[in-house]
């Protein structure tokens, strides 16, 4: 086999190994995909909402809704990565013949399935709620992919945070930045009706380019065509900075 074949094989190992643990810890596979739910209920229902919107707010709500999933529940994945790092399981398999990285690797993968799945779940719900996507079958896959690029690049800044946190007890603490760049953002409200300050910070938030580019390949209201360009260079520059930190301090972790 070659090195390439070994990397996958042992990749996929550990991906297994993270599915697993669904099967051990069903409560939190269920919250994870609840979670975004109750949100979506609560903002479209109770709460209210939708200052300076124009169309339904529903068609505006949703779009964010599945922008902010792809910001949340990255504490999972945190206390997954600590826990074996305090356990010393990170450092066992480290002294095993495997693919350096094929850890990280593997719980990525499994997060990302978590994640598509969080996203089929949410966007049930919507269509259960009179939700519909008016942007055709192009627009709805495209929406999907950035949604997915903008939690591939999210997941890897938790994962670096993990590694440098290396405790699960340090979890909460870093996990409380992320519901700042979760709210402080479009995902419930439009730019516009907020003060000037507040809304130009809102605007420069990369989950609101994702927002923005979601609702305009969805065909709902706020959508803007010139965020997609935006919402696909964000990710790939965030992904350039902590991709390779969070592999270095790996492969660190041992010396």
């Amino acid at each position: 086999m070659t090195t390439a074949a070994y990397a996958l094989t042992d990749s996929w190992t550990m991906t297994r190994r993270e599915l697993a643990r669904w099967g051990r810890q069903p409560v939190a596979v269920v919250v994870n995909l609840v979670f975004p739910v109750m949100l979506l209920l609560m903002f479209g229902y109770l709460v209210g909402g939708g200052r300076g919107v124009s169309g339904a707010y529903l068609d505006f709500l949703v779009p964010g809704m599945l922008a902010l999933t792809m910001a949340f529940g990255l504490e999972g994945t945190m206390v997954a990565v600590t826990q074996d790092l305090d356990k010393g399981v990170i450092d066992r398999f480290r002294s095993m013949p495997m693919a350096n990285g094929a850890v990280l690797v593997g719980r990525s993968a499994a997060d990302m399935l978590q994640s598509a799945l969080g996203l089929a779940v949410l966007l049930a719900v919507a269509a259960a709620l009179g939700w519909r996507a008016h942007g055709g079958p192009a627009g709805f896959l495209g929406a999907v992919g950035l949604l997915l690029l903008f939690r591939f690049a999210m997941l890897w800044i938790g994962i670096h945070l993990a590694l440098v946190a290396g405790r699960p007890e340090l979890v909460q603490a870093v996990q409380i930045l992320v519901w700042p760049v979760g709210f402080l953002s479009n995902a419930f409200a439009a730019p516009q009706s907020m003060p000037d300050w507040l809304g130009t910070a809102v605007q420069w938030n990369p989950l609101s380019h994702t927002a923005t580019a979601v609702r305009d390949l969805l065909g709902a209201p706020g959508g803007e065509p010139g965020h997609v360009g935006a919402a696909v260079l964000w990710p790939l520059a965030l992904l350039a900075v902590f991709f390779p930190l969070a592999v270095r301090r790996f492969a660190r972790l041992s010396r």
